[in-house]
């Protein structure tokens, strides 16, 4: 194998990458998982030739036991040997995306569901949804690049892809893409509940401004007339009838009663 490849298959965080090399591939592919309730990420780096395959897993969880079992299964034709253990490998790490993404999906229900009955307050929810669709984009990056992997596979690689096999790789890239088309409307609908709720928050401060503003114009009816009788203007003909102060009162509040049936009819109040 070659030093450089080994080099890669050792160490961490290699970007998703199918290289060719003299005698075998070097497939670094990156995995998710919800482990207890987290999104993890981790990698698997593949080397694969004509009659091998050696996978070096970089996380946690579940192994691979389901390819062995399904490689014991298998009858000794030729569906068996190298070709059909890498596909086993690669199926199994498609495969392993769907679980992921059903609990993504039963996770933004639930905040969805928070954001319609507003149990949760705007900030945390903002929060909420911030970090779910930075770990959506997280989980593109992951799945995405196993599109061109496989296409590349079946291309440039007829030693590995043969005949019999193409169908259930083209299986793998379709299941890919899928996997990819999911994620990108969970991340689109993730993006639509963020901006409905800060526009519910705006106009939830809208009905706030109008409401004092409707509160606040009632108020000044009975200051304006007041403030203007505290004047102590000596030429004011109304200070010297005797009804002067009952009608003053009842005017202004017959003022501030109309006042408040226009406003609370437009919904101000």
């Amino acid at each position: 194998m070659h030093a450089l490849a080994l080099e890669d298959a050792i160490s961490t965080h290699q970007r998703p990458k199918l290289e060719e090399y003299e005698g075998h591939l070097f497939i670094a592919t990156r995995t998710a998982q919800l482990w207890e309730g987290r999104l993890e990420f981790g990698e698997t780096h593949l080397f694969a030739g004509t009659n091998y395959v050696v996978a070096i897993r970089h996380d946690g969880g579940a192994g691979y036991q389901r390819v062995s079992e399904r490689l014991q299964r298998t009858n000794n034709g030729g569906r068996s040997g190298a070709p059909y253990a890498l596909y086993l490998v690669l199926d199994l790490i498609v495969d392993r995306f769907r679980p992921v993404i059903e609990g993504m999906m039963d996770r933004f229900q639930s905040l969805e569901g928070q954001l319609m009955s507003g149990t949760m307050p705007g900030r945390d929810m903002l929060e909420q949804l911030y970090e779910m669709k930075r770990a959506l984009a997280a989980l593109s990056d992951t799945a995405e690049p196993l599109h061109e992997i496989t296409q590349n596979l079946i291309r440039l690689h007829p030693e590995l892809v043969t005949r019999e096999l193409k169908a259930y790789y083209r299986d793998i890239h379709d299941h890919a893409v899928r996997v990819s088309r999911a994620i990108d409307r969970l991340r689109q609908s993730t993006s639509d509940a963020m901006q409905f709720h800060l526009a519910s928050l705006s106009v939830r401060q809208n009905e706030s401004v109008q409401k004092l503003a409707g509160w606040g114009a009632l108020l000044a009816l009975p200051t304006v007339v007041f403030s203007l009788y505290g004047m102590n203007f000596d030429y004011m003909p109304e200070l010297k009838w005797p009804w002067a102060y009952p009608v003053l009162l009842l005017a202004t509040a017959g003022g501030m009663l109309f006042l408040h049936r226009r406003l609370k009819k437009r919904g101000w109040i």
